[in-house]
């Protein structure tokens, strides 16, 4: 048996490949390099990639944006519900109960045609943005700000986050992080709805599953716990004084190791350093020099290499973002994973059903309460 399904194959896919070869991390989206990707194209094309198999065409993939634009705005009751939330929930516990409430509006719910899981789909993806931006605007109050049906993705997100139209440089560097955030095969959030599908439990229970998953510190919420050790550690003299007496105490450091990667970084951490550098180039290079110091350091003690999570915190620091928003980003790209997955689990169904090795007491002889 091994701890943590490690290397286990639990099902096959045609969405995402991870692999090492010739030295080197490899991660494709249904064939596609993630560098070249990232790089190259936009969110959106990648959400419709994961979702139907292949690239758009230019009047597809404009069609395709107008569609997610026009799907943005939230029921009445959803925004509600948000107003009433206490200011001092998570906001992933508003995004999981927020789906929950959009299934319970859903008059198809348990309708399971490709057409309709497609439309459910979008729909979420679309959504999930207006969510998170709607939440912190009514948390710190201010007034919400509609999306705009001009903007991409990514730009909408930043403009109904902060009220104003974001750079160039800050839109493109979200679209690259939530391009590099999509998919990431069978990772514990994505195996979380896959289960869930494989009962044929509705799209909206499947994404809550996700999301309650990618919550973990272990998971997505390790962006948050980079950004607290930043903090902590607040200049980059001090990271390797700081990251010498963790190795020592046999202590995790936050952002490092990848189960799936190992001896080798992760390849999208090398583009988030890039992104992470480019943004500090344009604004404060506080957090991006005191990650340097900390990989530096990581490296040098332990041979520790940085992973998604380490370099997305001073990115998002840089964007503006609260830092109890970071596992929301990354719940805006991987939904697109997520529902991918429930799509092609729902194709081709099995129920996930594996089994425990008992490790307890046995033939054990109960005794009447009278004599215990």
């Amino acid at each position: 048996m091994k701890e943590g399904l490690e290397d286990v194959v639990a099902c096959q896919t045609t969405i995402s490949r991870i692999a090492l070869e010739n030295g080197k991390a490899i991660l494709e989206y249904r064939g596609y390099d993630i560098r070249d990707l990232a790089r190259k194209a936009c969110f959106e094309e990648v959400v419709y990639l994961l979702l139907y198999g292949e690239l758009p065409k230019k009047y597809e993939l404009q069609d395709f944006k107008i569609e997610l634009a026009e799907r943005r705005e939230l029921p009445p009751q959803i925004i509600g519900l948000l107003t009433h939330l206490p200011p001092y929930t998570h906001p992933m516990v508003v995004l999981r109960t927020a789906t929950s409430y959009l299934g319970s509006l859903d008059k198809k719910i348990n309708v399971k045609t490709r057409e309709e899981t497609f439309n459910k789909a979008k729909d979420l993806i679309a959504k999930f943005p207006t969510i998170v931006a709607y939440y912190h605007r009514i948390r710190t109050g201010r007034n919400v700000i509609p999306p705009a049906l001009e903007f991409s993705h990514a730009a909408n997100f930043l403009y109904m986050l902060h009220g104003e139209e974001p750079s160039k440089t800050a839109e493109r560097a979200l679209d690259m992080d939530l391009i590099l955030h999509a998919e990431h095969e069978l990772n514990a959030s994505t195996f979380a709805a896959r289960i869930a599908a494989s009962t044929l439990a509705d799209i909206y229970a499947c994404v809550v599953a996700a999301t309650g998953t990618l919550m973990g510190p272990l998971h997505g919420g390790a962006a948050q716990e980079v950004m607290k050790m930043l903090r902590e550690i607040a200049s980059p003299r001090k990271a390797d004084e700081y990251v010498r007496r963790k190795i020592e105490a046999g202590e995790r450091i936050m952002g490092f190791g990848h189960r799936v990667y190992r001896g080798v970084i992760d390849p999208r951490a090398e583009l988030l350093r890039y992104l992470a550098r480019r943004l500090a180039a344009e604004g404060s290079t506080k957090w991006f020099e005191i990650s340097e110091a900390i990989a530096k350091a990581a490296y040098k003690y332990k041979k520790l290499l940085p992973n998604v999570d380490f370099y997305s915190a001073s990115v998002y620091a840089n964007l503006g973002i609260p830092d109890d928003l970071f596992v929301n980003i990354f719940a805006m790209g991987r939904i697109s994973g997520w529902t991918a997955h429930i799509i092609e689990q729902y194709e081709n169904n099995r129920l996930i059903r594996p089994r425990a090795e008992y490790v307890g007491e046995k033939g054990k002889k109960f005794v009447p309460i009278s004599k215990r």
